[in-house]
C-alpha cells in the first residue's frame, strides 16, 4: 500500500512538473516595440508589425527571418496575393502614398506603384494573365459602434511589374466594418471584410460593393451592372458568395438569383423572391440556396437573425424554382450535403434532414445544443452541431439509404465531461436515439468577461480556418469543385480577421475557402526563389518524389501581353532600400537553399491540412488548474489536444502544420505548443 502511495505522489509530481514546464513558450521573438499586429501565411512565416518596422518571424523556430523600417503600419497594410510569394504593403510617408509588392520569402521589394493610394482591403488575382485586382479604401479609420463610409477604388495591375491598366473609382460611398469589436479603444481600421472580394473569371472583373458589376479585366470597360443594397440590416454578407458552373456565373442580391452567361456577361435568368440568400451551391444541374440565417451586425458584431427561413432548389437551365423547404425556425445554421441527395440544416432547435432532390423532410429530430450556429459531416458521416461553447455529433438517415439506417445503438454513445482523463460511457437518451457524443466547455469564468467571450469565440472559429474538407462529404467526394475553385485566387480579411464573425458565417464560407490557392498545387514565384535555379531544381526533383501536387511555376511570356525580355517577364531587379536585416543574405547558398526548400514544404503540407479538431477556451481539468485550450476531434469527440496558453491576447492564432499557437505579450511574439492528449 506504502509503494502505490509513493508511485502515485511521483505520478502527480510528474503531471505537475510537465503542466509548468508546457506552460513556457516554446519560444519568444522580442521585437523593437509592442506588437500592434501579426498573421500567419502559407509558408510558415509570421507577419509582425510594431510601431516602426515590419518583421518576418520563422513560425516554427522564432527565427527572424527579415525586418523593414515602416511607420504607421496596422493590420489593414498587408495583403498576401494567393498562389505567390508575394505580399503587399500599402505605405504612406507624409502626403504621399505606395504600394509595394515584397517577396515574403527574402524581404526585398520587388516593385512599387505610387498609382494605388490608400490601405489595399481586398483583391483577386490572375497569374496566368498577369492581372491583378487590387481595391483601396483611404483614411478607413473610425471608432466602434460610429457609421463609416467611404469610397472604393479598383486598381488593375500587371501583376509582374506592378504596371496600372485602368482604374475605378466606385459613384458612392459604401459602409465599412470595423476591423476588430470590444471595448472601446478609439480609432481602429476598418475593412471591407462585409463585402465578397471581387472576382476574376473568363477575362472579367466581377465586384460586389454597390450590386454587382462587371468589367472586362484588361481594359476595364463595364460590362453588366445592377445596383442594390448588399448589407441588408446593416448585416455583413448577407448576400452569398458567387458560383459557377460551364455555363453561367450565379450571384444573390434583393432576393434574387442571377444566371450571368459566362460567354457574353449578360444577365440569362432571374429567381425571384427568394429573401436573403446568405448561401449557394451547385450539384448537378441543381442549384441549391439558403434563405435566411444568422448574420453579424456591422455596428457591432453582435449576431441578428434575419429570414424567411429555409432552403431553395433551383434548376440552372431555366431559373425555376423546383421545391423550397420551409419547415427551419429561427436561428438557421449553415447548409451541408451528407450525400448528393441529402441536405442537413439546424435551427434554433432540430436537425432536419431533407431530400435534395424534392424537397421533402426525411428527419427532424431535437439537437439540444444551445445557441447552435453550425453544422458539419465529419469523417465518419455524422452531422455535428455546434455553437461557441459545445458540439454534439448525431447518426442521420440519407435519403438513399433511410432503411438501413434505421437501426438503433443504445450503449456506444459517450458523454464527455471537461477532463482529458474520463470518457464516461452512458446509454443515449430515449428522447434522441441519434446522439453518438456530446461535448461541451464553458468559458472561463475569471477575467474580463468581454475579453474572455472574444477568446473563447476565436478558439471555436479557427476551426473554419481548416476544416473546410470536412464540413461537407461533397467536399471529400470533389464535388462542387468548380464552385470551390473560384475562391482560390482571391483574398479578404476574413481569413485573418475570422474572430469578427458569426459562426454561420464561417461554416457557409470554409468548405470553399479550403481549398483556397492550395486546392490548385501551384505557387507563382516573383521574388528570391525565382531567381535561385538551385532551389527550383530541387523543388522540381522533390515533387516526382515527396512533394506529390506542388507545383512551383516561374511566370514566361506565354499568352501574356506584358514588357517580355528573353521568355521571362521584364522583373526589377529587387529594392533593398528599407531591408534593415535579412537573415538569407546572412547564411551561405546551400542553407540557403534549404531554408527555402523548408518553406515551400510547408505551404504544401498546409495544402494538405484537414481541421480535425476544434479548439474551446476554458478552465482546464487537474493537474493543470489554469485556463487554456482544449482541441476536440471531431470525428470522435474526445478531448484530443490541449494549449496551455492561460491568457493569449485577442489576436492569437495557430499553424496546426507546425502545432502552434501564436500569440503576443508587449513587444514578444510567442509560440506555444499544441499538445496531443
Amino acid at each position: 500500500m506504502t509503494s502505490m502511495k509513493v508511485l502515485v505522489l511521483l505520478f502527480c509530481l510528474l503531471c505537475f512538473f510537465a503542466a509548468n514546464q508546457n506552460a513556457q513558450p516554446v519560444w519568444q521573438a522580442p521585437l523593437d516595440g509592442k506588437i500592434l499586429f501579426y498573421q500567419t501565411t502559407d509558408f510558415g512565416i509570421v507577419l509582425a508589425g510594431t510601431g516602426s518596422a515590419l518583421f518576418a518571424i520563422d513560425g516554427q523556430t522564432g527565427e527572424r527571418l527579415w525586418r523593414r523600417n515602416h511607420k504607421g503600419l496596422d493590420e489593414t497594410s498587408i495583403t498576401p496575393i494567393p498562389a505567390t510569394d508575394l505580399i503587399l504593403l500599402s505605405l504612406d510617408t507624409g502626403d504621399k502614398s505606395r504600394v509595394e509588392a515584397i517577396d515574403l520569402l527574402s524581404g526585398a521589394s520587388v516593385w512599387r506603384s505610387e498609382k494605388v493610394k490608400g490601405d489595399i482591403m481586398q483583391l483577386a488575382v490572375e497569374p496566368e494573365q498577369d492581372l491583378l485586382a487590387v481595391v483601396t479604401v483611404k483614411k478607413a479609420k473610425g471608432r466602434i459602434g460610429e457609421q463609416l463610409k467611404r469610397e472604393p477604388v479598383a486598381h488593375v495591375l500587371r501583376l509582374s511589374d506592378g504596371e496600372e491598366l485602368w482604374k475605378k473609382q466606385l459613384e458612392s460611398d459604401v459602409e465599412m466594418m470595423p476591423a476588430e469589436f470590444g471595448e472601446d479603444k478609439g480609432e481602429v481600421a476598418f475593412t471591407l471584410d462585409n463585402y465578397r472580394p471581387p472576382l476574376m473569371l473568363d477575362g472579367r472583373l466581377y465586384l460586389f460593393y454597390e450590386g454587382a458589376t462587371s468589367y472586362d479585366a484588361r481594359t476595364g470597360r463595364e460590362g453588366e451592372r445592377e445596383k442594390f443594397k448588399t448589407n441588408e440590416g446593416g448585416l455583413a454578407l448577407t448576400e452569398a458568395d458567387p458560383v459557377f458552373d460551364d455555363r453561367y456565373l450565379y450571384t444573390s442580391g434583393r432576393g434574387k438569383i442571377r444566371a450571368v452567361d459566362r460567354r457574353s456577361g449578360k444577365i440569362e435568368w432571374e429567381a425571384k423572391d427568394l429573401g436573403v440568400t446568405p448561401e449557394m451551391a451547385i450539384v448537378g444541374n441543381v442549384l441549391y440556396v439558403r434563405t435566411g440565417g444568422q448574420f453579424t451586425r456591422i455596428k457591432d458584431g453582435e449576431i441578428e437573425e434575419k429570414g424567411s427561413f429555409g432552403v431553395s432548389a433551383i434548376d440552372t437551365a431555366s431559373g425555376k424554382t423546383l421545391w423550397r423547404y420551409k419547415g427551419a425556425d429561427k436561428g438557421l445554421t449553415n447548409f451541408v450535403f451528407a450525400d448528393a441527395s441529402t441536405i442537413l440544416v439546424a435551427d434554433k432547435n432540430d436537425l432536419i434532414t431533407i431530400d435534395a432532390k424534392n424537397g421533402k423532410r426525411i428527419e427532424k429530430f431535437e439537437h439540444d445544443t444551445e445557441r447552435a450556429q453550425f453544422v458539419l459531416i465529419n469523417e465518419k458521416g455524422e452531422a455535428v452541431v455546434g455553437g461557441r461553447d459545445e458540439i454534439a455529433a448525431f447518426r442521420i438517415q440519407s435519403s438513399r439509404l433511410r432503411a438501413s439506417n434505421a437501426f438503433e445503438i443504445t450503449d456506444s454513445s459517450f458523454k464527455f465531461h471537461n477532463s482529458f482523463l474520463e470518457n464516461q460511457p452512458t446509454k443515449t437518451k430515449d428522447k434522441n436515439r441519434n446522439e453518438i457524443w456530446r461535448v461541451k466547455h464553458k468559458a472561463p469564468s475569471r477575467g474580463v468577461l468581454r475579453t474572455i467571450a472574444g477568446i473563447a469565440l476565436r478558439a471555436t472559429a479557427l476551426y473554419f480556418r481548416y476544416g473546410g474538407l470536412a464540413t461537407s462529404a461533397l467536399n471529400i467526394a470533389g464535388g462542387a469543385s468548380a464552385a470551390r475553385s473560384i475562391l482560390s485566387l482571391r483574398w479578404s480579411g476574413l481569413k485573418s480577421r475570422f474572430s469578427s464573425f458569426d459562426l454561420t458565417t464561417l461554416a457557409s464560407n470554409s468548405a470553399k475557402n479550403y481549398a483556397k490557392n492550395y486546392a490548385i498545387g501551384k505557387v507563382n514565384v516573383y521574388g528570391i526563389s525565382a531567381r535561385t535555379p538551385l532551389l527550383l531544381n530541387r523543388l522540381n526533383n522533390m515533387r516526382s518524389t515527396v512533394s506529390g501536387g506542388l507545383q512551383i511555376n516561374v511566370p514566361t511570356a506565354s499568352g501574356i501581353r506584358g514588357k517580355i525580355i528573353g521568355g521571362a517577364f521584364d522583373r526589377a531587379t529587387p529594392s533593398r532600400a528599407d531591408l534593415q536585416e535579412s537573415l538569407l543574405d546572412r547564411i551561405d547558398p546551400a542553407r540557403q537553399i534549404e531554408k527555402l526548400s523548408d518553406y515551400f514544404l510547408r505551404r504544401k503540407r498546409l495544402a494538405e491540412m484537414r481541421g480535425n479538431y476544434m479548439y474551446f477556451y476554458t478552465d482546464l481539468p487537474r493537474p493543470f488548474d489554469k485556463k487554456g485550450l482544449i482541441g476536440v476531434n471531431v470525428h470522435t469527440g474526445r478531448d484530443a489536444r490541449f494549449i496551455l496558453a492561460s491568457e493569449p491576447d485577442p489576436r492569437f492564432t495557430t499553424d496546426e502544420t507546425a502545432g502552434l499557437l501564436y500569440t503576443a505579450e508587449g513587444n514578444r511574439l510567442q509560440a506555444f505548443d499544441v499538445l496531443d492528449r
